[in-house]
């Protein structure tokens, strides 16, 4: 196997890994999981959750360091996860009353995962 096809087999299976840590720390402050990589037409959402009111839009990243994982998200991504939100909502009619958020959670190796709730909005 080519030394590239490996390495980001490896990236791969760490973003899951991140992803569903991630997801037990929602879980763990009293989220309920929704879905989890949810494919729109638009694009992936890692995680989507509930809480009260609240439909949250996680995206999980994971780097090396915390500005690393803060740096990773742009402006382009943003319009995308909004995008496939919104794909999300219109095939989901009860979620339709509630507010929609879009949080970040940053991954960091050996450390526990950091929440930006409501890091931008649309």
């Amino acid at each position: 196997m080519p030394r590239d096809v490996a390495a980001r087999r490896r990236r791969e299976r760490s973003g899951r890994l991140a992803e569903s840590f991630c997801a037990w720390h929602l879980r763990l402050r009293g989220y309920a999981i929704l879905a989890r990589r949810f494919r729109g037409p638009t694009g992936e959402i890692d995680i989507v959750a509930r809480r009260g009111s609240a439909v949250v839009f996680v995206e999980v990243k994971l780097r090396r360091t915390l500005a690393d994982a803060l740096e990773s998200l742009g402006p382009q991504q943003r319009r995308r996860i909004a995008a496939t939100a919104e794909v999300f909502l219109a095939s989901r009619p009860r979620l339709s009353g509630l507010d929609a958020r879009f949080d970040v959670m940053l991954a960091v190796p050996w450390r526990l995962p950091v929440h930006i709730a409501d890091a931008w909005r649309i």
